[in-house]
């Protein structure tokens, strides 16, 4: 009997024929101990009863003692096998009902069929714990499915507007209609601008997303880091009139200053973005703990809902309002950014007391080699 042959049993013929011969065994050995043991030490007690060694009633009763020892094991034999079936059948009973819930539910999902879970009762902690990992796995797939399919209806949202802007000024000068001026040539660049930098943002993000995003960590003076990310967006922010103020303590970081220098800036567009004329945006830098700093940027405007909070940081989300939806570039800097911070052992929350009532992003960085989690070796590049 073959490997393969064994392997397409089902499980209740397996569980029995592995106690049939695991009792057989026993019975075997049992039967053997006894023939080697039994008959001389049945010999040595009728001696001491005082039977003579030649006399004819030991023969006789050494073969009834043979002959009921292998009645006994026989009897014995089939009884356990009558045991072992019907406990076979009840454990069997207890686990492929369970099995075959889980196997219907994982053909579902490989049609597709994302919202299939599975309930196991009664079948003991191993497959209880099977099917918690199960619908974990189930509702996580069912997770990355609707970010991709969102993914594809707004990727093909943001190509739409450029590429309908492209195509109908070049028609428009193939046909006459557009002369080619300054005005016409700005439009175009900008159009295929938006379309580089999204490009460049859609595999920033993947490699983000997928941990090879490249850092060269070390010591920063915080400070410095923050002053030039603001001094590079406070023209913009004169010209809406949103006052920009900054409070940062004396403190080192172990960071890559042109990666945390994008975290800032998208984070400061960001506060732009969604504070009116006449608002604040506040950058706060103090001591975190456990040999850490942290960076709040707090804004006075749009506010952010407790439903986008829990997607603020996804990749296209958009929510009710245009906080989590950059008019002005492709609407993944926030989830760069996050990104970006873990990769160097840190985090980026966002936090906000809800809708126009302004937001607080809560950026946490490493102050030290050793203060950054396992997401690399201080020192170096992390992939």
């Amino acid at each position: 009997m073959t490997d393969h042959t064994i392997a397409g049993w089902r499980l209740g013929t397996r569980l029995f024929a592995a106690q049939a011969v695991a009792l057989v065994a026993s019975v075997l050995t049992a039967a053997l101990v006894a023939a080697v043991i039994g008959p001389p030490l049945f010999h040595v007690h009728l001696l001491e009863s005082g039977h003579e060694p030649d006399s004819p009633e030991i023969l006789h009763i050494e073969e009834a003692f043979a002959s009921a020892s292998a009645v006994s094991l026989g009897v014995g034999l089939l009884f356990a096998l009558v045991l072992a079936l019907g406990v076979t059948w009840y454990v069997t009973g207890r686990i492929r009902g369970p099995l075959d819930t889980l196997t219907a539910s994982a053909r579902r999902i490989s049609t597709g069929d994302y919202a299939a879970r599975v309930t196991v009762t009664g079948a003991g902690p191993e497959l209880a714990t099977l099917a918690d990992s199960f619908n974990q796995m189930a509702e996580r797939l069912g997770s990355v499915e609707d970010t991709r399919r969102r993914l594809l209806s707004d990727l093909a949202h943001e190509l739409r507007t450029p590429i309908a802007t492209l195509n109908a000024h070049l028609e428009g000068l193939a046909d006459g209609v557009t002369e080619w001026n300054d005005t016409t040539r700005q439009i175009l660049e900008h159009q295929i601008e938006r379309l580089t930098r999204l490009a460049h943002d859609l595999d920033d993000v993947s490699r983000a997303e997928e941990g090879r995003i490249t850092i060269e960590p070390a010591p920063q003076p915080l400070p410095e880091l923050v002053t030039s990310a603001l001094n590079q967006v406070r023209a913009r922010y004169a010209a809406k009139a949103v006052i920009l103020t900054d409070d940062i303590a004396d403190l080192e970081v172990w960071v890559d200053p042109q990666r945390i220098g994008q975290v800032l800036g998208n984070l400061l567009a960001n506060a732009l973005r969604h504070t009116p004329s006449g608002g604040r945006v506040t950058v706060i830098g103090r001591r975190g703990p456990e040999r850490t700093a942290t960076l709040v940027i707090t804004d006075t405007g749009e506010g952010i809902t407790n439903d986008q909070l829990a997607h603020i940081f996804e990749r296209f989300y958009r929510g009710d309002t245009a906080r989590t939806h950059d008019k002005a570039g492709s609407g993944i800097g926030l989830t760069i950014a996050k990104a970006i911070a873990e990769a160097h052992g840190g985090s980026l929350t966002a936090s906000s007391p809800g809708s126009d009532q302004g937001a607080t992003f809560t950026l946490t960085l490493p102050s030290s080699p050793g203060s950054q989690q396992d997401r690399g070796a201080a020192g170096g590049p992390i992939r």
